[in-house]
């Protein structure tokens, strides 16, 4: 079996615990106004590779990743669900920790074919980290062209599931910013029995040269990047939404 990606990186230390080797999958339907890998959209691009190729290269560096293991992203890596779940089966099996970075956009509960695809692959899924761009419906789509709540609702399967969950949430001045929603957020995740942590990442604009490289418009150009003091104090809001939900349950 073989799959689309992007490319491959060595050395991740941001995409989940340790240091990881990052496989970029191809093919995003998301088009979120922030992304910084504009160049992972199209489904076409990129190269196939093999399960057994990317391992290979995996088992080259494995001294490195003691601590660390073999993280999915994109793109999308849902979108190539069945390679997906190949790659992480084969990796579980040599005692490769697996985490999945997605935003959860195809999760779908009124398909048997796909649940049981879902199910297979959170067997061989060590973490999720789980990308909630909005907490409002509105807002969501307006955000990235889609709705919200298969990413709410994979979040709710991963608790029914087991399976330990990240939350991550880019803060974008003016957009994902608002301390009722992030409250609301909070209020959401903190109600999720799996959740392990909470990663809030401040807005960038690094991803625009790439934009210029594709000869596409940059949809937030001259937006100031957010500072890491205000991120943290967005961050706060949340926190506040999650113990106002586990203090009720106490």
């Amino acid at each position: 079996m073989t799959g689309k990606i992007h490319s491959i990186e060595s050395f991740g230390t941001v995409d989940g615990p340790g240091i990881r080797m990052v496989i970029f999958f191809q093919g995003c339907p998301m088009r979120c106004l922030y992304c910084h890998n504009p160049d992972t959209w199209n489904p076409n691009g990129g190269r196939e590779v093999t399960v057994d190729e990317i391992l290979k290269e995996y088992e080259t560096n494995k001294a490195f990743y003691r601590n660390g293991g073999l993280t999915a992203t994109g793109g999308e890596p849902l979108i190539q669900i069945d390679f997906l779940t190949e790659l992480f089966r084969e990796a579980h099996g040599r005692g490769i920790h697996t985490c999945l970075d997605t935003s959860g956009i195809t999760f779908r509960r009124d398909s048997k074919e796909l649940m049981e695809k879902f199910d297979r692959l959170t067997r061989y899924t060590d973490l999720v980290m789980l990308d909630i761009k909005h907490i409002d419906p509105e807002a969501h789509r307006a955000l990235t062209g889609q709705p919200n709540d298969p990413a709410l609702n994979f979040a709710r399967y991963l608790g029914e599931r087991g399976t330990p969950l990240w939350i991550r949430h880019v803060v974008v001045p003016g957009i994902t910013d608002d301390p009722q929603a992030l409250k609301r957020l909070g209020a959401f995740i903190g109600a999720l029995p799996t959740l392990k942590a909470l990663d809030v990442l401040p807005y960038h604009s690094m991803g625009a040269a790439k934009y210029d490289a594709l000869g596409l418009d940059y949809p937030l150009k001259g937006l100031q990047d957010m500072p890491k003091e205000e991120a943290k104090v967005l961050r706060s809001y949340i926190l506040e939404g999650i113990r106002s939900v586990r203090n009720q349950k106490e």
